[in-house]
């Protein structure tokens, strides 16, 4: 059984897929770097658990709870759902390339939370569908169909820059 990974491996393998995944609860930079460095401290406190099968689905798992745990504290459900996600695609020079960076992000930000979410563990996080949904407690075809929805919507709002970009 190969040995657990150290605290620094978790980090350097998981923060930004983390910080990511926690943006899309909080809409705010500064509250994901927070939520990222609590759950750190208690990754730090707990070893991980002994034959983990999936270790990024786990770290999905815990950091999904602790920011369920952090909208109920801060009472900020509403507002989270209606925050634009933090801007998670890099800048670019080429200005086509940019306006999708912005209007993807836009077409995030309309999503409900629960979508979003999902959205970005299978696109972003490359999660199976049964991952998603061990990930955040939820039945295996409620995954998929919000999975759905999203891409309905996310399609609907990006298919005028589609029209406008694509060759003709």
């Amino acid at each position: 059984m190969p040995a657990a990974p150290t605290l620094p491996e978790l980090y350097d393998a998981h923060a930004a897929g983390l910080f990511h995944y926690f943006a899309s609860f909080t809409g705010n930079e500064a509250d994901a770097k927070d939520l990222l460095q609590e759950l750190f401290i208690k990754l730090a406190r707990q070893p991980v658990p002994a034959g983990i099968a999936n270790l990024r689905a786990w770290l999905l798992r815990l950091a999904h709870h602790h920011a369920i745990d952090w909208l109920r504290r801060h009472r900020v459900r509403r507002d989270a759902e209606e925050a634009a996600p933090v801007e998670v695609f890099a800048t670019h020079a080429d200005p086509d390339q940019a306006e999708l960076a912005q209007r993807l992000t836009r077409a995030l930000a309309l999503l409900p939370l629960e979508q979003r979410s999902v959205a970005q563990l299978k696109l972003w996080d490359g999660l199976t569908f049964e991952e998603i949904a061990e990930v955040q407690g939820i039945p295996l075809n409620t995954a998929a169909s919000r999975y759905r929805y999203a891409l309905e919507k996310l399609r609907s709002e990006l298919r005028p820059l589609y029209d406008e970009l694509k060759p003709s």
